[in-house]
């Protein structure tokens, strides 16, 4: 039996993307599951931040654990290049969801990375492929009732990340404390037996400003996929999961798993369905304790 193989990116990870694909042939620190897995035509998931400890890595391995899928799209901002680049973090847990990831790719899913603005450095490789992964800079998909959707990660669309990257790094501080107070609001939650919330997505909803923000971007989103000759639109970016209309043109956001631990996933017949995922698992965890009670 090989033992356990870590992956420890050095920060300069245009440097590491070789190691990357080595790290297939290693095993996860957490072994997946035999379960029978959820199966979907497409996935999308993006706002991963490996490399933060306000990334839900658990919660992301465990929902590759239970589910599956012909395509998978990584909408950008999977590793935050930003943070690493400030200070070291990479625990077992984000070795497991880059294997499982990997792992995916070999088993034969069409895996598509998008990279974003916290992962930009990989966005030099686009049109390349590294361990059976594709780097593309933005994507078309088909759905299975022929629309046509634009797949991308959105910080095009941001006006502060474009034109004021300074002030983007300072909110991405103070967005990196909230995010410490809602791990401790939850290691609380846990210790009393309580679900997962999110903090700081409590916390957008209830702010005038964020609320206006958001809605904002999604309607730019929206327009600019109309420009474009396409259905619809997924991006990511904003950490707000939503699936609406806006001016004839779908708009998909798959959410985040650093707030709302979410995934948009396509059925077999082009139904779309955002997942909330600490949903799935408090709901799988009260089905045992009704088991046991019967």
């Amino acid at each position: 039996m090989n033992a356990v193989t870590t992956f420890s990116p050095s920060g300069n990870m245009g440097a590491d993307i070789a190691d990357i694909a080595d790290f297939i042939h290693s095993r996860p620190s957490v072994p997946e599951p035999i379960v029978d897995r959820r199966q979907y035509r497409t996935i999308w998931i993006s706002d991963v931040h490996l490399g933060t400890r306000g990334c839900n890595a658990g919660m992301l391995n465990d929902f590759l654990d239970h589910v599956d899928s012909e395509t998978m799209y990584l909408v950008g901002d999977m590793i935050d290049g930003w943070r690493l680049k400030k200070k070291f973090y990479w625990p077992a847990a984000h070795n497991d969801v880059l294997w499982r990831l990997l792992k995916r790719a070999k088993r034969g899913t069409r895996v598509v990375y998008i990279p974003g603005n916290h992962d930009e450095v990989f966005r030099q490789y686009s049109g390349l492929d590294f361990g059976g992964i594709s780097i593309r800079r933005k994507a078309i998909h088909e759905t299975a009732d022929g629309r046509r959707l634009l797949v991308l990660h959105g910080d095009e669309f941001d006006a502060i990340t474009l034109a004021h990257r300074w002030v983007a790094h300072i909110g991405d501080a103070a967005y990196t404390m909230l995010m410490g107070l809602n791990r401790w609001v939850n290691g609380v939650r846990r210790r009393l037996g309580m679900p997962y919330w999110s903090l700081s997505k409590h916390a957008k909803a209830k702010v005038k400003n964020a609320v206006a923000f958001i809605s904002h971007f999604e309607e730019v989103v929206a327009h600019a996929a109309g420009v474009r000759g396409v259905e619809g639109v997924v991006c990511g970016h904003i950490h707000t999961a939503e699936m609406r209309e806006i001016a004839g043109i779908a708009y998909y956001n798959d959410g985040d798993w650093v707030e709302g631990c979410t995934a948009l996933v396509e059925h077999f017949d082009g139904r779309m369905e955002l997942l909330h995922w600490a949903d799935e698992i408090a709901a799988r965890e009260q089905d045992k304790v009704v088991k046991l009670a019967a």
